[in-house]
């Protein structure tokens, strides 16, 4: 007669099951050089989850529409996520063992490092749109303690004015603990056991959460430490099947990698010229004022000096009269004073006549914008001070100009650009000292529409070039039924007490 057991039931099995082996013997100093070694993979995972990233876009849009995570997709990120965990667990994730991880997404018997998720039937449509940054936000605080961007030290020191400063240490506590590991394995020749399952425990941890958010399952993650080698998930053996065989899962390539993995990059790089042709389409359909002409925000340009300008601007080129014509059109400048009493000028000149003029007048040349677009002075552009006195005659009259305005009010300036090196100079009419003036610049450019077509049917053909490879990549990838005959089907019996696999009690008409 056997007698129920009475120990106390184990934790409940996550779906994400993460296993890791300590793997003696362990070399002393080799954990001095892994990161050398392991560039290698480092350069291929940077690439795979770049297709990763893309593959989760189109597995939120999968689920959200049919509640299933697409079976090729779903075998290609956890084999993503197990070529990762093999990695750290070589390297400063674990530093578990000196078997040199493998170049492949599948299951590798025998590895010391193993990771598995089922592939769920179906996914909830709702969770998919918050679980993966809202409901997973307290596993993130967690997280940043664990494998980095967590605070270690605060210290604070007095300072002179006796306010007080506070000096932080960043890092990961998995990181820190495999570094007192490899020093206590360079020295000993020993590998903490104790140290080895807590470290496991916050990377199973770890790995639980980007499967999450990953969208691989709907169950959420335990807050708890499943410290130790094998993961809870690993131990309850399944039943027996009691239908039709599942069918197998496809098979990831390196051909059929490497195609997943460069469609992603040309659909993530559709994304600049579909964005840049949409926003300028869209700022060309309705950014144009009642002139057609685009214009830039206003900025606010001053200086107790008697005048403003830029930097000088060099148009050359064989092809500069396509450029103007098909692309910049005709430029603009709108200037208004600060003051409305004040008549300002604005003129536009060769650059030598400009230097002529104003040889020894005492101006400011206008440099880059500030990023903020204003200082504490509250200029919106970095100004270059050139000391000087007055100049000889008003500006009108310096006889120099290609084109010009002035006046009260706003003064619109609008030139044809040529070849040549050009000057623009803002004055008061009269030549008088303190310029405060705001101004906009643009252009008419006409060849806009068709630059933004020409940007967004690139983008297109990057995406229809990107979405095929991924698409062909995983139609090849998908579960294939298996080949011959189905098993015979059973009824399974209850589990062994002393932990033995069920067996298949025969079916009708089966012999024993």
């Amino acid at each position: 007669m056997s007698v129920p057991s009475t120990a106390p039931p184990g934790p409940r099995a996550y779906p994400v099951r993460v296993d890791g082996v300590l793997d003696p013997p362990l070399s002393r100093g080799l954990w001095l050089v892994k990161w050398l070694l392991l560039l290698p993979h480092y350069l291929v995972l940077t690439l795979l989850w770049t297709a990763v990233a893309v593959v989760s876009v189109m597995a939120f849009v999968a689920i959200l529409v049919t509640g299933r995570y697409p079976r090729p997709l779903f075998d290609f990120t956890v084999g993503v996520l197990r070529w990762s965990w093999r990695v750290h667990h070589y390297g400063y994730g674990a530093l578990g063992t000196d078997r040199y991880p493998p170049f492949t997404l599948a299951e590798v018997p025998g590895h010391p490092a193993h990771l598995d998720v089922p592939y769920p039937d179906r996914l909830s449509r709702g969770l998919v749109l918050v679980k993966w940054w809202l409901l997973a936000l307290p596993h993130y605080l967690v997280l940043a303690v664990f494998v980095g961007g967590g605070v270690w030290l605060g210290t604070g020191t007095g300072s002179g004015d006796g306010a007080w400063d506070d000096g932080w240490a960043f890092g990961g506590l998995v990181a820190l603990l495999v570094v007192v590991a490899g020093v206590v394995l360079l020295f000993s020749g020993r590998y903490p056991v104790p140290l080895y399952d807590f470290v496991l425990g916050m990377d199973r941890w770890a790995l639980r959460v980007a499967a999450y958010v990953l969208l691989l399952t709907d169950e959420y993650p335990p807050f708890r430490m499943d410290m130790g080698g094998t993961d809870p998930g690993s131990r309850p053996v399944p039943p027996a099947p009691t239908g039709p065989p599942p069918a197998a899962a496809g098979r990831w390539t390196a051909g059929r990698v490497a195609s997943a993995v460069t469609g992603s990059v040309l659909l993530l790089a559709a994304t600049g010229p579909l964005i840049a042709g949409g926003t300028s389409l869209w700022v060309d359909r309705t950014q144009r004022d009642s002139d057609g002409v685009l214009l830039s925000p206003t900025v606010s340009v001053d200086t107790p000096r008697y005048a403003v300008t830029t930097g000088a601007v060099l148009l050359e080129g064989q092809g500069l009269d396509w450029v103007v014509d098909e692309l910049v059109g005709t430029a603009r400048i709108e200037v208004t004073a600060a003051d409305p009493d004040d008549e300002v000028f604005l003129g536009v000149a060769p650059t030598a006549a400009v230097d002529r003029y104003l040889g020894g007048v005492g101006h400011e040349m206008a440099g880059t914008m500030r990023p903020d677009g204003s200082a504490e002075d509250g200029r919106s552009w970095h100004m270059e001070d050139m000391p000087g006195g007055a100049p000889a005659v008003p500006p009108a009259a310096a006889g120099i100009w290609t084109a010009s305005a002035s006046g009260s009010g706003t003064q619109v300036l609008d030139w044809r650009p040529d070849e040549g090196d050009w000057t623009v100079v803002l004055m008061k009419a009269d030549g008088g000292a303190t310029v405060d003036v705001d101004v906009r610049a643009g252009a008419t450019l006409p060849g806009l529409t068709e630059f933004s077509a020409a940007l967004l049917a690139a983008g297109a053909v990057l995406v229809v070039a990107g979405g095929l490879l991924v698409g062909a990549a995983a139609h090849r990838a998908r579960p294939q039924p298996p080949a011959g005959p189905a098993p015979a089907v059973g009824r399974p019996l209850p589990p062994d007490p002393r932990g033995a696999e069920p067996e298949l009690t025969p079916s009708a008409g089966q012999r024993t």
